[in-house]
């Protein structure tokens, strides 16, 4: 029986006990981690995504920062923004969403952000704390909700052959980094696969754990799969609805109808990673507050 990994509930778990943190930290403190995000231009996507980090940080208690600046905002203005942010005591945490305007670099821009308060995991600096397997840095939020997920469903991951489709620098790239490294919460044997691949087929049939991130629906067939194999999607497709051509849908880069009979577990679009990746920004903020004060981890 196909078990679907309720990512809602898993997610509403993690902010209830972060939400009695924070209020833990803030008695003994006296002060409130916070989370500043900066906004340029219009994106209704990205709208959507800021709106939704900034009602997060309120349901647990996080004090919100909100810096939306026009799409014509200078390199110059951010950079400066962000030097004002890094040095803000308030401010644990600081995230630009992306994507950024195209007159702006946005490797400069997350470069300027200071590591300790490197929220998303974009600098170099905590990218590179991953591949070391060093815990001080803080894990991308989307591949660390993907952890999460992972690790609940499969309690003893030592040795099982973790594939991942896709490898861009969000999710693809420190997936692999992440579950490779030897600890509880990994030491898999990870497999990549890409559009170099002849036949992704040959690596994903092999998989106990098959991550997709690949960013195109229907990438994973049934065909493509072993029997019992859990799989996480992380894609998010918007399509015309099948049963009805005037309406969309979203879906998964896993045609979730072929496939999950064969699974032992799967999560769902929407409904799985989704609500995982901005839980995760959360625990990272709070994460950020504990090592800008010197309290324990």
């Amino acid at each position: 029986m196909t078990t679907i990994i309720d990512g809602r509930k898993i997610a509403t778990e993690i902010r209830e006990s972060l939400k009695e943190e924070v209020k833990t930290l803030t008695s003994k403190k006296g002060l409130v981690p916070g989370l500043a995000v900066i906004i340029i231009g219009e994106d209704p996507a990205s709208q959507v995504y800021v709106n939704m980090k900034r009602k997060a940080c309120e349901q647990i208690g996080l004090k919100s920062f909100y810096y939306p600046l026009p799409a014509s905002t200078s390199k110059e203005e951010l950079l400066k923004i962000i030097s004002e942010l890094n040095q803000n005591k308030e401010v644990n945490g600081i995230l630009a969403q992306l994507p950024l305007p195209k007159h702006l670099d946005e490797n400069i821009i997350i470069n300027q952000i200071d590591p300790l308060k490197d929220v998303d995991c974009f600098h170099p600096a905590n990218i590179g704390k991953i591949m070391l397997g060093d815990e001080d840095g803080f894990y991308p939020c989307t591949p660390y909700g993907c952890q999460e997920l992972i690790s609940r469903t499969v309690p003893d991951l030592k040795g099982k052959h973790l594939v991942v489709v896709g490898r861009s620098n969000i999710v693809g790239k420190p997936m692999i980094n992440m579950m490779i490294q030897k600890n509880k919460r990994a030491n898999c044997i990870v497999t990549a696969c890409h559009t170099a691949a002849k036949d992704i087929s040959y690596y994903t049939k092999q998989a106990d754990i098959l991550i997709v991130a690949a960013g195109r629906p229907k990438t994973i067939t049934k065909e493509m799969v072993k029997k019992g194999v859990v799989i996480i999607d992380v894609g998010v497709n918007r399509i015309t609805d099948p049963k009805n051509a005037s309406k969309t849908k979203l879906v998964g880069d896993v045609d979730f109808e072929e496939v999950a009979p064969l699974s032992s577990a799967i999560t769902p679009v929407p409904g799985g990673v989704g609500p995982m990746t901005i839980t995760m920004l959360l625990k990272n903020t709070i994460k950020a507050f504990k090592i800008q004060h010197g309290i324990n981890l």
